[in-house]
C-alpha cells in the first residue's frame, strides 16, 4: 500500500513544484516589500519627533497585537466591500508584506538606535547632512545588529507563506492539502511539504547562524 501511495505522490510532484515556486515568489516579493516598508517605518520609530513615534506606533501595535489570518481575512474578504479586489495572489503579499513590516521596522528601530549620539555629534561636527549622517555613519554601524535578526524574520516570513493557502494561493502548503484528497497517507504528503520548505529556509538559517558567530567575533575583538 506504501508503495501504491509513494508511486502515486511521484506523480504529484510537478504540482508540488509549481506550489513550491509560488511560495517562493510570495515569500520573495513579501520580503522586498516588508523590508522596504520596515525600513522607513523604522526611521520613524527611531526618531525624535513623538508625534511621528505614536502614530506609527498604532499600526505596529495593531498588526502585531492581531493574528496573521485576521489580517489577510480583511484583505481579501472585507477590502472587497470597500471597492478593493485583489487576486488571491496579489493580497496574500501585500499581507505578508504588511505583517512582516511592523516586525521589521523593530529591528531596524532597534539597530539605529543603538549607535550611539556620540557618533552622530561627530557625523553633524563634520557638516554632513541627516541624510549623509544616516548613510555613511548610521546604517553601515547599525547593520551589524541588525542583519542577524533580519535574516531570521525572513525565515519566519516564509514559513508564515503558509497561511495563504486558505484564501485559495496554490502554494506548497496548499499542494500539499489538494494532494492528501488524493494520497490519504498524511506523513508522506507534509513530511513532502515540510522538505520543501526546508529547502527555502535552510540557507537563510544558515546565513542567520553565520553572520551570528561573526557578529560575536567582532565584538570579542573590540
Amino acid at each position: 500500500m506504501w508503495g501504491y501511495y509513494t508511486q502515486q505522490l511521484i506523480h504529484s510532484l510537478p504540482f508540488f513544484l509549481k506550489g513550491f515556486w509560488m511560495t517562493i515568489a510570495v515569500s520573495l516579493l513579501a520580503l522586498i516589500g516588508g523590508t522596504v516598508i520596515g525600513f522607513f517605518v523604522g526611521l520613524g520609530r527611531a526618531s525624535r519627533s513623538k508625534s511621528l513615534r505614536r502614530v506609527l506606533s498604532i499600526y505596529v501595535d495593531f498588526i502585531r497585537g492581531t493574528p496573521f489570518l485576521v489580517q489577510l481575512f480583511i484583505i481579501f474578504f472585507i477590502m472587497p466591500e470597500w471597492g478593493i479586489h485583489l487576486k488571491a495572489f496579489h493580497a496574500a503579499v501585500l499581507g505578508l508584506m504588511i505583517c512582516s513590516g511592523a516586525y521589521i521596522c523593530e529591528i531596524f528601530a532597534s539597530g539605529i538606535e543603538a549607535v550611539s549620539w556620540g557618533q552622530r555629534e561627530a557625523a553633524m561636527s563634520t557638516g554632513l547632512n541627516g541624510y549623509q549622517q544616516l548613510r555613511y555613519v548610521i546604517l553601515p554601524q547599525a547593520m551589524r545588529t541588525i542583519l542577524p535578526p533580519l535574516v531570521g524574520q525572513y525565515v519566519l516570513l516564509i514559513k508564515d507563506s503558509s497561511v495563504v493557502s486558505v484564501i485559495g494561493v496554490l502554494d506548497v502548503t496548499r499542494a500539499g492539502w489538494l494532494t492528501v484528497q488524493r494520497v490519504p497517507e498524511g506523513i508522506l504528503v507534509f513530511g513532502l511539504v515540510g522538505i520543501f520548505y526546508f529547502i527555502i529556509c535552510y540557507p537563510l538559517i544558515h546565513l542567520v547562524n553565520s553572520l551570528e558567530r561573526r557578529l560575536t567575533v567582532q565584538k570579542l575583538q573590540l
